[in-house]
């Protein structure tokens, strides 16, 4: 086991069924995910700018370098894993930022989940279709 360098900071996000390991060390801002930069993994701008949305808030978007181990779910989730996984990074690095990061429920876990599905339906709700004859 390697031990912790103290200039690192580490955060662990969730949504739906992702899971996001992230890494803050102080550097000139490159954004790293499974070993791709930030445009190649997300190619939706929607959840680029979901990413990068604590770190511009916060106003340390160029000051500190980020790399994200991201497993399961889609896009989205995964978008939505980074965030809330930069966030707790972030409130390690500078316990000063709390106030501004649950101001805007960056620290907030999505609880949402996908319903599951129940027997002699086809799926969490939707029952067969009745038939006349």
């Amino acid at each position: 086991m390697s031990p912790v360098v103290s200039n690192e900071a580490l955060g662990t996000g969730r949504r739906k069924t992702s899971v996001a390991r992230v890494r803050i060390r102080p550097g000139s801002g490159k954004i790293t995910i499974n070993d791709r930069e930030l445009e190649d993994f997300f190619r939706i701008e929607q959840d680029r700018n979901a990413v990068v949305a604590p770190l511009e808030y916060c106003e340390v978007r160029n000051a500190v370098d980020v790399t994200i181990r991201v497993t399961g779910g889609g896009t989205t989730g995964q978008a939505g894993a980074c965030t809330q996984g930069i966030a707790r990074a972030l409130l390690k690095h500078d316990s000063d930022l709390s106030e501004k990061l649950r101001e805007k429920s960056f620290l907030t876990r999505d609880a949402r989940m996908k319903e599951r599905k129940k027997y002699g339906l086809h799926g969490a709700r939707r029952g067969t279709q009745f038939s006349k004859r």
